[in-house]
This record gives structure tokens, C-alpha cells and sequence, in this order.
């Protein structure tokens, strides 16, 4: 696959151009419309419901952000669409949604979170859903089983492996898990600079990292990486 240039062209919105969820809350439409309002990529989260939708959403359950135990695992997507998320309207998006709202406007870079769906299943509601999709998009996880996954349903776009660490044994881990045929890397701007990484960007895998909060972080990324994912203050 040809590097993806368009994956570092811009600052990346972590879980869109949220105000650290004062007023715009993060993973939200508001979120993501801003982010395409302002011209940088979107980064987001994505679950798969009881009844087999994608779901934009981070955490393992609700109580952070809706203030109730369930989780996006445990609900049907008509349920999910019925909660609010904090103290705004807007509400938990389908992945759906979020694709037809940016319409290839800005990259999007997408993360399948770990949890109890099965991985295969996981990676074959993602691959319908974005299929179809005309613009830049890419997907990521930490987790190797769902990338393996992401490959054997055939995925078509950029995939890339989210990932921390400074020891060689992460670094043997990570080593591991491109030899899948992964295109990128997003790496934990706190554990930069290394081998790993390095060895990386000499052979022309783009790098991006997270999550960028102030300006050292700034600093470290483009002394070490290719571009950063940030939230909490305008990167222009």
C-alpha cells in the first residue's frame, strides 16, 4: 500500500475538536463538526453494540461520561441512541453518522477498542460500514487480535498499531504485530525517543503519537514523530 501522506498532513482532534468536555464533549458530533470546521483530522473510538452497530465510544462503560454502569457491548444501538452524553444534547454517534457528516472532508483515523465482542465480528461490521466510504480513513487498536482480524476481512485502507512502551520487551511485542502488514504507528509521545520508533521512520512508516496536551509534548512529537493527536488548545 503507498504511504499515507495524508495521515500527517494535519493535526489530528483526539476524539474530535472537543473543549475537554466543558461545553463540547469528546466523541460527540459537536466534537467532530468542529474538528472539520477547523481542518484537522478526526481521531475516534469506535464499539460494536449488542445488535451489531458501530458505536463511537472510548471507555469500557458509560459511568464516565453518561453516569450509568451499562456498556456499549450490552445495548442495542436504538438504546445507545437515547443516552446523552454529559450535560450537553448531543448524543452517542454511530460510526455511520460520523461518516456521512465528514464526507471525506478531513482524515479519519479510527480506533476499535478492546472489549468482549469478538474480534473477527468486530472487524467484519467495521469493514461493511467503511467500506463504501470516499475519503481518507484509517484504523487502529492496541490489540493485535483485532488488526489480524481487520486483515482477514480484507481491509482495504492504511492500518495501524497503537502502541506505548520503552523496553524491548514492548518493543519485541510491537516488532510482532507490524509483521501483520500494518502501515503506521501511534505511539505514546511519553515514551520517545526509541529504537523502535526510529527504526520505524528510517523505513518510511509514518508516525504519529498521543495524546498531545502542552507544548513539550508538541516539541517531542516533531522531534521524534511525523505528527501528534491532540486535545485541551488550538495547534495553530
Amino acid at each position: 500500500m503507498p504511504r499515507p501522506d495524508w495521515l500527517t498532513a494535519r493535526p489530528i482532534a483526539h476524539r474530535g475538536y472537543h473543549d475537554m468536555n466543558g461545553a463540547v464533549f469528546e466523541n460527540t458530533m459537536p466534537a467532530f463538526e468542529r474538528a472539520i470546521d477547523n481542518d484537522f483530522a478526526i481521531e475516534c473510538d469506535i464499539r460494536l453494540s449488542a445488535d451489531g452497530k458501530v458505536i463511537v465510544f472510548h471507555d469500557d462503560d458509560l459511568s464516565r461520561l453518561c453516569g450509568r454502569p451499562d456498556t456499549i457491548e450490552a445495548l442495542d444501538a436504538e438504546a445507545i441512541d437515547g443516552i446523552r452524553v454529559g450535560t450537553g444534547e448531543a448524543g452517542i454517534p454511530r460510526l455511520e453518522a460520523l461518516l456521512e457528516v465528514t464526507a471525506g472532508r478531513v482524515p479519519l483515523i479510527i480506533e476499535l477498542k478492546s472489549g468482549p465482542t469478538d474480534p473477527d465480528v468486530f472487524a467484519r461490521a467495521v469493514i461493511a460500514e467503511t467500506a463504501h466510504y470516499d475519503g481518507p480513513l484509517a484504523l487502529m487498536s492496541f490489540e493485535p487480535a483485532l488488526l489480524a482480524a481487520l486483515k482477514r476481512a480484507g481491509a482495504a485502507c492504511p492500518l495501524g498499531l497503537t502502541a506505548d512502551g520503552h523496553d524491548e520487551g514492548s518493543f519485541k511485542a510491537h516488532r510482532a504485530t507490524m509483521r501483520i502488514g500494518l502501515d503506521f504507528v501511534s505511539y505514546s509521545y511519553d515514551d520517545l525517543p526509541n529504537d523502535f520508533v526510529a527504526g520505524l521512520r528510517d523505513s518510511g512508516v509514518p508516525v504519529i503519537t498521543w495524546t498531545v496536551r502542552n507544548e513539550r509534548a508538541r516539541q517531542i512529537t516533531f522531534q521524534y514523530a511525523d505528527q501528534m493527536t491532540f486535545e485541551g488548545f488550538d495547534p495553530a
